[in-house]
């Protein structure tokens, strides 16, 4: 499966963004799906997670009740809209599938995804 990032942009701090995650290639329906960010000098670090029937999300702390991460299975597509952004938030973002489909827990580590998608900048300027 192909994963396509975009909607990154340059962005005021206290400002929205929404990303999305096209897929290709294959149906996304069966995996649960990740949003992962890398700043610039730094590991990639989890952000977000959406089971594969999108009824189950979990999130980092530095993002929890500023991002919600949904899908649409039908345009096989992930979202993550980021609300009240900080310039800490800016990174490059990729969207990824989950290694294995159907599981029933949602996992946090990157070596638990495949699939990688390039990647959306996304900068916050205070």
């Amino acid at each position: 499966v192909q994963l396509q990032a975009s909607g990154g942009g340059l962005v005021q701090a206290g400002g929205s963004l929404r990303l999305s995650c096209a897929a290709s290639g294959r149906t996304i329906t069966k995996y649960n799906m990740g949003w992962f960010r890398q700043a610039p000098g730094k590991e990639r670090e989890f952000v977000a997670a959406i089971s594969w029937r999108g009824g189950n999300t979990y999130y980092a702390n530095s993002v929890r009740g500023r991002f919600t991460i949904s899908r649409d299975n039908a345009k096989n597509t992930v979202y993550l809209q980021m609300n009240n952004l900080k310039p800490e938030d800016t990174a490059v973002y990729h969207c990824a599938a989950d290694r294995l489909p159907w599981r029933s827990a949602l996992v946090t580590t990157r070596d638990e995804y495949d699939y990688w998608g390039q990647g959306t900048e996304v900068t916050v300027s205070s």
